[in-house]
C-alpha cells in the first residue's frame, strides 16, 4: 500500500513544479514504491464542482504538500483560495502536513498568501526553496524522514543515512565555509559564510539524528576515504584505443567530492591536445582543446554525483588517443532511459543531498540539461554525437576527440616553435624572474592584470611549463590550494640571454 500525497499550490503559480514534482518522486527508486501523487490537472472531468473534488482528495490523502508563493488564488464568497481551503481541511483532519515555500522576498506576497504562511508557521515546519533542485532535496528528506518515523525503512537512503563511526569532527569546517561563500557568490544562497557548520548541514539535510550523513561527509569530510574508500577517482592515460597494461600515466584522486571533480578535470586537460590560435582577433592567443573543458566537467560532476556509493567500485576516468570514456558504478532509473538522454528531460538525481550542494557552487549548471548541453558542445565544436550505454553495472559516456587537421597541427605546433624559441612577451619574462622564488598563482596573475585564472593557466602559465621555463612545485596536483610556481635551470639560463 502506498501513501497517497495530496500537492496543493496555486494551478498558476505552481504548475511546472507540481507536474516535475510528481515526476520525480514516482522516478525514484525509494520514493516510488512508497508514495503515489494526486495532481488535479491531470484528473478527467467530473460533474461534481472541481473545488469539492479537491476537497474530497484531501480526505482521502495520507499527506498534505503545499507549495506556497506570492499569489493566493481565486477566492470564494467567504474569502478563501483552494488552496487555503485544502490547508484548513487537512489540519482540521490531521494530516501530515508539508510546507514549502518559494522565495526569500515576502514583500511580494498577496497579503493573504502572508498570512497563511504565518498560520502554517505557527504550526508546523515551513522550508523554503528558490530552485527546483532545492525543492526536490526538501521534499525528498521531508518524505525520507516520514518513512523512517512510520517504520518503512530502517535506515535512511544512503546519502541521507548517518555514515556509521563518523562524528561531527570528521567535518572541515573550512569547507563548509568555502562552500558558503560560493553558494552565496553562484546562486545568492541564504545562509551567510559565518554560519555554524552544524546549522549549515542542517539547512542541507544533511544530519541524521544530529550525525553527518554519508552525503556529509562525501562533500565536506577531512578524509572521505577514510569512510567510502570506493568514493575515490582513478584516472588513466593510454596511448593505445584500448585498456591495456602497463599503463602510461595512472592517478587515484581522493578528497571530498569537490576535490575529486577538479583534480580528475586538471587530469583530462593536461593530457589533451590544444591548438594556440592567433591574436588576430584581440591582445590574447585563443586555446582550444580537442575535447571543450565544459564537457569533460559535465561528464565527470555526473559520474560523482549520481554514481551507486554502495558499489565497492570507483569511478573510471579513461584518456585515449580517440575518446575520453568515464566509467559510473550504478545505472539510470525510471522514466529516464538512454534515449531521454539525448533530450531535455526532468532531473531525476540519484543522490539528492549530494546533487543540491553541487548545484548551488554552480557546479552542476542546470537541472536536467547536462547531457543535452554536453551533446549540442560536442556538436558546435564540430565533434561526434557523445554516447550513453550501460555496460557490467557502470553507467558509461564516451565522448570523441575532435580530429585536428594536419594543417591545424602543423600550426600549432610552427606557433609554440615561435613563442618558445623567438622570444617572450615582458609580463612572461617577469613572471620568470618572480618565479626565483616559489609564487602563487594570485601573485603572478598581478604581474600581468589578469582576472581569469583559468585563462591566465591556460594562455600563459602553461606556454612556460610546456617550454620548460617553469615548473609546478605540486605537479601532481595542478589546482591545489597550496600550488606552487618555480623557475628551472632552464628557464635560469633563458634570463640570463636577456639581461
Amino acid at each position: 500500500m502506498k501513501y497517497k500525497i495530496f500537492v496543493s499550490g496555486v494551478q498558476k503559480e505552481f504548475k511546472n513544479e507540481r507536474l516535475a514534482l510528481r515526476d520525480y518522486i514516482h522516478g525514484d527508486p525509494l520514493l516510488g514504491q512508497f508514495f503515489e501523487v494526486f495532481l488535479f490537472e491531470l484528473q478527467p472531468a467530473n460533474d461534481c464542482r472541481a473545488y469539492d473534488l479537491y476537497l474530497e482528495e484531501v480526505k482521502v490523502s495520507d499527506i498534505y504538500l503545499g507549495l506556497f508563493g506570492d499569489n493566493y488564488g481565486p477566492e470564494d464568497s467567504k474569502g478563501q483560495s483552494p488552496t487555503h481551503k485544502e490547508f484548513l481541511l487537512a489540519t482540521e483532519l490531521g494530516k501530515i502536513r508539508f510546507i514549502y515555500i518559494k522565495g526569500q522576498d515576502d514583500s511580494k506576497r498577496h497579503p493573504k498568501m502572508l498570512d497563511l504562511i504565518r498560520s502554517a508557521g505557527e504550526q508546523l515546519i515551513r522550508r523554503r526553496f528558490n530552485t527546483q533542485p532545492e525543492l526536490y532535496a526538501a521534499v525528498y528528506a521531508s518524505l525520507v524522514n516520514h518513512l523512517i518515523s512510520a517504520g518503512k525503512i530502517v535506515t535512511g537512503p544512503f546519502d541521507a543515512s548517518a555514515c556509521r563511526n563518523a562524528t561531527m569532527d570528521d567535518i572541515s569546517s573550512e569547507r563548509i565555509k568555502w562552500f558558503l561563500t560560493r553558494a552565496r557568490s553562484a546562486r545568492k544562497y541564504t545562509l551567510a559564510d559565518t554560519t555554524p557548520t552544524t546549522d549549515a548541514l542542517k539547512h542541507l539535510n544533511l544530519l541524521d539524528n544530529n550525525k553527518p550523513s554519508h552525503a556529509a561527509i562525501l562533500l565536506f569530510g577531512n578524509n572521505p576515504q577514510r569512510f567510502m574508500i570506493s568514493s575515490e577517482v582513478k584516472c588513466m592515460h593510454f596511448h593505445t584505443l584500448e585498456k591495456r597494461k602497463p599503463i602510461p600515466s595512472y592517478q587515484i584522486y581522493k578528497g571530498t567530492l569537490f576535490d575529486l571533480v577538479d583534480q580528475a578535470v586538471d587530469f583530462v586537460m593536461s593530457k589533451l591536445s590544444r591548438l594556440v590560435g592567433t591574436r588576430a582577433k584581440g591582445p590574447q592567443a585563443p586555446v582550444e582543446y580537442d575535447i571543450p573543458e565544459e564537457v569533460v566537467a559535465e561528464g565527470i560532476v555526473n559520474a560523482v554525483a549520481h554514481r551507486d556509493y554502495t558499489s565497492n567500485a570507483s569511478v573510471e576516468v579513461q584518456v585515449f588517443p580517440d575518446r575520453l570514456e568515464i566509467w559510473n558504478p550504478g545505472t539510470i532509473h525510471p522514466p529516464l532511459t538512454l534515449k531521454k538522454l539525448l533530450l531535455p528531460h526532468a532531473s531525476q538525481p540519484n543522490n539528492p543531498l549530494i546533487a543540491e550542494p553541487l548545484f548551488l557552487t554552480k557546479y552542476i549548471e542546470k537541472a536536467g540539461s547536462g547531457t543535452v548541453d554536453m551533446i549540442n558542445r560536442c556538436q558546435k565544436s564540430g565533434m561526434r554525437k557523445p554516447e550513453f550505454k550501460i555496460d557490467g553495472g557502470f553507467f558509461v559516456l564516451k565522448v570523441w576527440r575532435k580530429r585536428v587537421k594536419r594543417s591545424e597541427a602543423k600550426a600549432d605546433r610552427s606557433r609554440n616553435h615561435v613563442r618558445t624559441k623567438l622570444g617572450l612577451s615582458q609580463d612572461q619574462v617577469d613572471i620568470l624572474r618572480k618565479c626565483k622564488q616559489e609564487s602563487k598563482i594570485s601573485e603572478l596573475m598581478k604581474i600581468s592584470s589578469r582576472k581569469n585564472r583559468t585563462k591566465f593557466r591556460d594562455q600563459v602559465l602553461n606556454v612556460l611549463i610546456n617550454a620548460g621555463l617553469l615548473e609546478m612545485t605540486i605537479p601532481d596536483k595542478p589546482r591545489s590550494s597550496k600550488q606552487k610556481y618555480r623557475i628551472t635551470k632552464k628557464g635560469s639560463e633563458y634570463l640570463k640571454k636577456q639581461s
